[in-house]
């Protein structure tokens, strides 16, 4: 999976979708800012970089397979908000296969070194 800086923060969902469903663990961390948290679909809120591997690292062990739509990208002040529709197929500790559903409201941010977006904060829950 490439590293390609992200110009535009609506691909960010996609790029997300797309390292993830290759296991490509290093390839989503990559997408987060520094600093960046994110709040897992059970509403426990993720920080460092430690953690967010962990939680990524699990999904992709747990065969994750992510389909995201997006519904609106709003920039400004070199801030997006993300809003996007989601289903992430994942096999249970039990080995059923599920596949929950949601709408994000992610926020990503510019970076000004590079001009690269990143995700800042990730919301899988969106208002919930």
């Amino acid at each position: 999976m490439s590293s390609a800086v992200i110009t535009d923060p609506a691909q960010l969902p996609v790029v997300f979708q797309d390292a993830l469903n290759s296991g490509d663990v290093d390839a989503v961390l990559a997408l987060f800012a520094p600093g960046a948290a994110m709040r897992t679909v059970s509403g426990e809120l993720v920080t460092g970089p430690g953690a967010l591997r962990a939680e990524i690292g699990g999904t992709v062990a747990a065969r994750g397979r992510l389909t995201n739509v997006q519904r609106h990208t709003l920039v400004g002040a070199g801030t997006a908000l993300l809003v996007t529709d989601w289903t992430l197929e994942i096999d249970t500790p039990t080995g059923d296969r599920i596949a929950p559903t949601g709408t994000t409201a992610n926020i990503a941010r510019q970076d000004p070194s590079d001009g690269g977006w990143r995700f800042a904060l990730l919301n899988p829950l969106g208002t919930a």
